[in-house]
């Protein structure tokens, strides 16, 4: 019988272990799986190359946050993907993350465009063996929340470029605006007025950040 070869990366390593029992012990018809792990971005980054020079993982699942999230240039399962893309194109990609987010989950779908995005609040055997399955036979696999956040920004039409999209998403975690030049290519009276504009095209001039926070959730840029 065929073996799937799966390789999951989490800095969280008795989740990532969780992974491993759950898959290995799941009944497939058509084949078996053998689970790799790595727990941190630099073993996950070296097991990909590796397997560009000799196997290929059939599916790569990739936690988002792989270190301390106050690290001022934190590496991630996102650069991974990315990673992934270049040196292993024929593997599959799967997420499975806390954030559920429209910003974080819509930002993966341009750079990396995965096979699938799991809430590990919603993941369970069920789900797992659901992603499995679907990914080797008929991409894409999404759970409920990804789902939403996904089909929330396609049905929203107000066109935002990345900078705003950043803006907004700093301003919902509480980034406050003077912060703000260390993360966006902006300058504090450019990121300044690019707030004001934001708060013309959602029609809310003169109110508070909290309510382009609102607005935007609501809207589903973040």
């Amino acid at each position: 019988m065929k073996t799937l070869r799966i390789l999951a990366v989490d800095d969280h390593e008795m989740t990532m272990i969780g992974y491993k029992f759950i898959l290995e012990e799941i009944n497939f018809e058509d084949f078996v799986i053998h689970v790799d792990t790595a727990k941190t971005f630099e073993q996950g980054k070296q097991k990909i190359l590796d397997s560009a020079r000799s196997f290929r993982y059939d599916i790569i699942m990739l936690d988002i946050q792989l270190g301390p999230a106050n690290e001022s240039s934190p590496q991630t399962g996102e650069d991974l993907g990315i990673l992934a893309r270049e040196v292993v194109p024929d593997s599959k990609i799967v997420f499975l993350s806390s954030f559920s987010d429209n910003y974080r989950i819509n930002s993966i779908l341009g750079t990396v465009n995965p096979e699938g995005y799991l809430v590990k609040t919603e993941i369970d055997e069920t789900a797992l063996y659901d992603m499995v399955h679907t990914v080797m036979k008929s991409p894409p696999y999404y759970t409920k929340k990804a789902l939403v956040a996904i089909r929330t920004k396609m049905a929203n039409d107000i066109p935002l470029d990345e900078n705003d999209k950043k803006i907004l998403y700093h301003l919902s975690i509480g980034t406050k605006t003077k912060d703000m030049i260390e993360h966006i290519s902006l300058s504090l009276p450019g990121i300044e007025n690019r707030k004001r504009q934001l708060k013309t095209i959602f029609g809310i001039e003169k109110q508070n950040d909290q309510a382009l926070i609102t607005e935007a959730r609501n809207r589903g840029f973040i």
